[in-house]
């Protein structure tokens, strides 16, 4: 028998947010049940709602940035107990066996990893969101919150700080690395923070300068704004590697110009239009124009972790 538990949900694209009701699952012996404290507002959980990237299954109880507290737990789970402060993301299942889940990237799951909403379980079960009071999700995909971390600080990192972490570390942001972080929204003071506590030297871009105290408070040793079309120019060839976190239209060529050779530039903001450059501006100096999407549940630990060694919030 499912459980029904209070939650906000949405009805259709137009239709208003509202107070209703949610049915979570039974507890299977791999689940755990989380009484959910915090969960925060993603820009993912308006494109989605809005049907900006696709069809939505509705009625639907977005959030993917869950921070809670253990209240149960089903008979064969080993690495929880009641009262652990604990987290879910983006993910809430995957197959579990192929290589890419065997090697910790569950995001790209062959099978299609499941969301933690509008998305399908693979018994047919819709998955609904953190907009809620509980939720019930398998063992693998609940990560645990360091101690050092508050649970109102926590949930943010499980989509903005692993979308951010992911890049940074897979493209060796580092001493020594010099970084630029494209947008001061949520997602670029947090790829500020992390960078800088990765060692590197940290550079942000943005239209204009009026978000400059925060970027230098967060970490940024130079901020730049590209309202002054000369910046592109001046910064030529400047980074090692860009990570752009907004979702507008760009020129990327001018992006790419600012990439050293061998360097990269890393999209994870979601524009809605394609986006066009020029393949001379790869292939002239060696560069890399990439993507990154969220990360597996290793790393989103890792991320975590990390987050609480060096007292990122």
């Amino acid at each position: 028998m499912t459980t029904q538990v209070p939650a906000i949900l949405k009805d259709s694209a137009d239709a208003p947010f509202r107070q209703g009701l949610v049915e979570r699952r039974d507890l299977r012996p791999d689940d755990v049940r989380i009484d959910i404290a915090y969960a925060g507002i993603c820009h993912s959980d308006i494109h989605t709602v809005r049907e900006e990237w696709g069809p939505c299954i509705f009625p639907i109880v977005t959030g993917h940035e869950i921070a809670g507290v253990v209240s149960e737990i089903g008979s064969e789970v080993t690495k929880f107990k009641v009262g652990d402060h604990v987290g879910v993301g983006c993910l809430v299942d995957s197959c579990g066996e192929c290589d890419y889940c065997v090697k910790g990237s569950e995001n790209f799951c062959e099978k299609g990893a499941v969301g933690t909403y509008n998305s399908k379980n693979y018994d047919g079960e819709i998955a609904q969101g953190g907009y809620s009071q509980q939720i019930i999700v398998t063992e693998r995909f609940v990560l645990r919150i360091p101690d050092a971390i508050s649970l109102e600080v926590a949930a943010p990192l499980l989509c903005a700080g692993i979308t951010l972490y992911t890049p940074l570390k897979r493209w060796g942001a580092g001493p020594g690395k010099k970084v630029a972080i494209v947008g001061m929204g949520g997602l670029g003071h947090m790829g500020v923070k992390i960078a800088a506590a990765m060692g590197a030297d940290v550079t942000v871009i943005s239209q204009t300068m009026s978000k400059e105290e925060d970027g230098r408070a967060f970490g940024a040793v130079d901020y730049r704004a590209t309202e002054d079309g000369s910046v592109f120019k001046e910064l030529r060839n400047s980074f090692d590697l860009i990570v752009c976190t907004v979702s507008a239209d760009l020129p990327l060529d001018k992006y790419l110009g600012m990439v050293k050779p061998f360097g990269a530039l890393v999209l994870v903001g979601l524009p809605e239009k394609p986006q066009n450059f020029q393949v001379f501006s790869l292939i002239m100096g060696d560069k890399v124009l990439t993507g990154s999407n969220i990360g597996g549940i290793p790393i989103t630990q890792e991320m975590l972790d990390f987050c609480a060694e060096h007292d990122i919030a």
